[in-house]
């Protein structure tokens, strides 16, 4: 099996070495400082944001899209993997400065397969510009939810309208100011099979019956992304 990057791939490495050398492990103890200065570990320092400009410029932007669209040219697996990798050296800078971070990333893919001309144009074109962020709402604290068949969230359509009623657990980056919306996974249809029972929705976080209850710990510490518990009560979204 062929494991070789393209010429592509190959000079994209080369220049996402020199992007690390020369911004990324500069600004880490910048990146301390402000943090630090801030006092809150859910402050989102100005050093990330002028590292975006930079990484915009040098062409590493959107890289994980392997979909060849209006926005991108698209990047196979095999020759973003190492790309992943590198980044992955400065997981707090990095990724971020990339737009190549969890989970806006995999919210991307969707928006991109599967959203509706105006879903793209509300959600996908900031997200891919890096102007707003996204979580995504799957895991619940009372079920075994990596296996979505135990999902109890419940999305209910009513006239021209979704109700959602349940808890999620782990809405990764949930608290961020910057996130104004999630991609809630619940059941749509209790009487279907167990793998046809669950769906998807976009749901904006500022929609009347979200509450954020608390921001959980890994490991015993608050990370900076947030991994938030989100109270979702008769949360009303259109069809």
């Amino acid at each position: 099996m062929q494991f070789e990057v393209s010429a592509e791939g190959a000079e994209l490495q080369e220049k996402l070495l020199a992007f690390m050398d020369e911004c990324i492990y500069p600004a880490e103890p910048v990146f301390e400082q402000q943090m630090e200065a801030a006092g809150s570990p859910e402050h989102h320092p100005q050093i990330i944001e002028d590292l975006k400009v930079e990484a915009r410029a040098r062409g590493l932007w959107n890289l994980f899209l392997p979909h060849r669209t209006e926005w991108t040219e698209g990047l196979s697996n095999l020759d973003y993997a190492p790309l992943a990798e590198i980044s992955g050296r400065s997981i707090h800078l990095a990724p971020e400065a990339m737009n190549c971070s969890a989970p806006d990333t995999g919210n991307m893919e969707l928006l991109t397969e599967f959203g509706t001309p105006e879903q793209q144009q509300e959600w996908l074109r900031p997200l891919l510009e890096g102007e707003i962020r996204s979580c995504f709402s799957m895991t619940e604290p009372d079920v075994a939810s990596s296996d979505a068949t135990n999902v109890e969230t419940s999305i209910v359509r009513d006239g021209d309208e979704y109700v959602i009623n349940g808890r999620k657990g782990w809405s990764s980056g949930a608290g961020r100011d910057a996130c104004k919306f999630s991609i809630v996974m619940g059941k749509t249809d209790p009487q279907a099979r167990a793998h046809a029972q669950q769906s998807m929705v976009i749901v904006p976080l500022d929609t009347p019956g979200i509450t954020r209850v608390r921001n959980l710990k890994v490991f015993g510490y608050l990370d900076r992304e947030t991994h938030s518990e989100l109270l979702f009560e008769d949360v009303r979204v259109p069809t």
